[in-house]
C-alpha cells in the first residue's frame, strides 16, 4: 500500500528509484568503470555467499515499495552476467507499486536474453554504446570486444518491445568526442534515445581530470549545428537528463551534465548494491548494510523503518560540492562504478 505521504530526506527530496546491482562482475573493463589495471584476472569480486538472492532482493523492493519507490532499475556490473535474470525480473514485476522496471546492460548478451526478459515484465532497457565505431568501441571497451553483438542485442530488445531504448554514452575528450555525430544519427535512424553522459569522477581507479570531460553545452552545440534542438519538459522534477526533441521530427536527445551543471537537488534515487548495501548517492563512502536484518529475520515493517531512517538522515549532495570547490573533488575513499551501479 502507497503511504499517505512519500519518504523525505533532510532536504525534502522524495524517495522515487531504486536502482538494484545484481552482480560487481562485467565482461567489459571500460577505464571510466573498470580499468583491467585494477579490476585484473587477480582482482577478488564479491563471494557469491555475500551477494543477495532473489528472495532477498525482492524483500528490499517490496519495503522500498512501501515508502514512496516506483521505479527499479536493474544494474550491474553487467547484470546478464547474473544466472536466471529473468526470474528476478518476473519476481519484481509482480511488487505492488512497481510501475517502471527497467535494466542497464552492455548489451553483449542481450540478444540472447530480449524476448525472455521482455515475457518476465521487464519494460526497458538502456544500452551503453560510447561509439558507433568499431575500432573505438574495442578500445573503449578494455577488452577488444566487438560491436556486432551489442548491436543485435538493441535490435532483439527493440523487437521484444523492451522499449524505448535508451543508448548511453560517456563521452571522453580525445577518445570518442570526435564520433558523437555518427552515434547520434544511428540513434535518429533506429528511433532510439540517445543520452551523452559527462565523464564523472566515479570511484579511485580510472584516474579522472577534468581536463578529459566534454560539457554537455559544447556537445549540444555540435549536434544541433547539424540538426537543430529545441528543449523538451521533463516529465518529473528529479530526471537526471536534460532532453531536447530535433525540430525535424526524429525523436529526442539527452544530456546528463552531473560535472558541469549537477542536479543533486532533485535526486530521488537509493542504490542497493549485489551485496546488500544501500547508497544514497553515487558518491557516498559508506553503504548501509542490509544484510544481516535480511538474513536474520527482519520482516517488512522493519526493513521499511529502517528504509525511511536512511532516506530521513540523507543530505547527500556531493556533485553540487564538488563543483563550489574545485575542478577535481578531493579523494575521500569514494566506491567503484561497478560496485554500486551507476
Amino acid at each position: 500500500m502507497r503511504p499517505v505521504l512519500p519518504t523525505r530526506d533532510r532536504l525534502g527530496r522524495p524517495l522515487r528509484d531504486l536502482r538494484v546491482s545484481v552482480t560487481d562482475r562485467c565482461n567489459f573493463r571500460c577505464r571510466y568503470c573498470m580499468p583491467k589495471e585494477t579490476f585484473g584476472p587477480g582482482f577478488h569480486f564479491l563471494p557469491r555467499a555475500e551477494i543477495l538472492s532473489f528472495e532477498e532482493i525482492t524483500r528490499v523492493v517490496e519495503a522500498a515499495a512501501s515508502v514512496g519507490v516506483t521505479k527499479v532499475r536493474l544494474t550491474g556490473g553487467e547484470p546478464l552476467l547474473r544466472r536466471d535474470l529473468p526470474t528476478l525480473v518476473q519476481m519484481l514485476a509482480r511488487v505492488p507499486g512497481i510501475d517502471d522496471l527497467a535494466l542497464t546492460t552492455n548489451g553483449v548478451l542481450l540478444a540472447r536474453w530480449a524476448e525472455r526478459l521482455a515475457a518476465a515484465g521487464l519494460g526497458r532497457v538502456s544500452v551503453s554504446l560510447d561509439s558507433v565505431d568499431p575500432e573505438v568501441f574495442r578500445l573503449m571497451n578494455g577488452m577488444d570486444h566487438p560491436i556486432e553483438p551489442v548491436l543485435a542485442g538493441i535490435a532483439a530488445a527493440d523487437k521484444a518491445g523492451l522499449g524505448p531504448i535508451k543508448l548511453n554514452a560517456v563521452v571522453r575528450r580525445g577518445l570518442n568526442d570526435h564520433g558523437i555525430l555518427d552515434l547520434a544519427e544511428f540513434a535518429r535512424q533506429h528511433g532510439y534515445r540517445l543520452r551523452l553522459i559527462e565523464y564523472m569522477d566515479v570511484g579511485e581507479s580510472h584516474g579522472w581530470r577534468m581536463e578529459e570531460v566534454v560539457p554537455s553545452s559544447e556537445l549540444l552545440e555540435l549536434i544541433g549545428a547539424r540538426w537543430p534542438l529545441a528543449p523538451e519538459r521533463a516529465d518529473n522534477p528529479s530526471e537526471v537528463a536534460q532532453r531536447y526533441r530535433y525540430e525535424d521530427g526524429c525523436g529526442t536527445i539527452g544530456v546528463i551534465s552531473s560535472v558541469t551543471q549537477p542536479f543533486c537537488g532533485a535526486c530521488s534515487r537509493l542504490r542497493l548494491t549485489a551485496d546488500g548495501k544501500l547508497h544514497t548517492c553515487l558518491f557516498s563512502r559508506l553503504g548501509h548494510d542490509l544484510r544481516p536484518q535480511l538474513r536474520g529475520g527482519a520482516d517488512r515493517q522493519a526493513l521499511i523503518e529502517q528504509i525511511n531512517g536512511i532516506w530521513g538522515d540523507r543530505v547527500d549532495r556531493y556533485s553540487e560540492l564538488r563543483a563550489s570547490q574545485t575542478e577535481r573533488a578531493p579523494a575521500v575513499g569514494k566506491p567503484e562504478m561497478s560496485y554500486l551501479g551507476g
